[in-house]
């Protein structure tokens, strides 16, 4: 028995469609994962010459993949980001390619918003050759915490859920190691950007394609909670008028086992105790 869908992946590919037209306008987020993403790709050995790319809103996860000498295919939710790329039109837990097909799998800036995580990671562990590695980015728990106030006290005693739910850095490891990753690492960091109305900042998300994508969308929101919402965000602005809003993002990190790779001593096995190791030397 499957279960039932949270995002509509109807939606989703229409907004990712709809954004393309003016997206270099709001690509910050998803360029500083993509260039965190590359920052440690440049930390890899390893030559991983051919790369899956997913979410390609752009060239630009292309074009620096290419200059390192790689051989790129692009996929993404957008049927129009997807042909823009010479891609594939995908949802990440229904990859269309064989197993064993790629040394490298990056997707930034679309696993927030997918059906089923662990089914994704799964997938792409499977995508991968042995020892080839995935790496991922996207916005988790914690993000968009003056919006969400915000929103909330605009709509009074029954607000509706405009943000959806996200997977925290612990919960994000824990799946990377259910898939059967080696070598599993999860961690996060925060980018704050500063706003002068709330108008600003869901603008940006829409231009970005991140509005809400739950199957079970609440309501429009009404002129009076638009304005109630307005108002409480404006409270919370820093003496120069702009409102400090944040952004998590979770990075995952993981190898496709090969008999190869090292491995982490047997627990047991080391000649030298803690206590002997730490003692000051004469």
């Amino acid at each position: 028995m499957t279960n039932p869908d949270i995002f509509d992946r109807t939606l989703r590919a229409r907004r990712r469609d709809r954004m393309m037209a003016r997206f270099a306008d709001h690509d910050f987020l998803y360029r500083a994962m993509l260039d965190e993403l590359l920052d440690r790709l440049g930390d890899v050995q390893r030559e991983l010459k051919e790369v899956l790319v997913i979410g390609c809103p752009d060239g630009s996860a292309r074009a620096a993949l290419e200059a390192m000498g790689k051989t790129v295919v692009c996929a993404d939710p957008g049927f129009a980001a997807a042909r823009a790329q010479g891609g594939v039109q995908v949802d990440e837990d229904a990859l269309p390619f064989a197993d064993e097909s790629f040394d490298l799998v990056v997707a930034c800036g679309t696993l927030d918003s997918v059906n089923d995580l662990p089914g994704a990671l799964i997938l792409m562990q499977r995508v991968l050759r042995p020892d080839g590695l995935m790496l991922a980015a996207f916005t988790g728990a914690g993000s968009l915490p003056r919006l969400r106030a915000a929103l909330m006290a605009g709509e009074g005693d029954r607000p509706g859920q405009h943000v959806h739910p996200q997977v925290d850095v612990r919960s994000a490891g824990d799946l990377l190691a259910r898939a059967g990753f080696t070598m599993p690492v999860a961690d996060g960091d925060m980018l704050t950007v500063r706003y002068g109305d709330v108008l600003r900042l869901m603008h940006d998300l829409r231009g970005m394609g991140a509005g809400n994508l739950l199957v079970s969308r609440p309501p429009i929101l009404r002129r009076e909670a638009i304005a109630g919402a307005a108002g409480h965000f404006a409270a919370a602005a820093d003496e120069d008028g702009r409102t400090a809003e944040q952004m998590a993002i979770v990075y995952l990190s993981g190898w496709k086992a090969d008999p190869g790779q090292a491995k982490p001593a047997r627990r047991g096995s080391a000649t030298v105790s803690l206590a002997e190791a730490l003692k000051p030397k004469h």
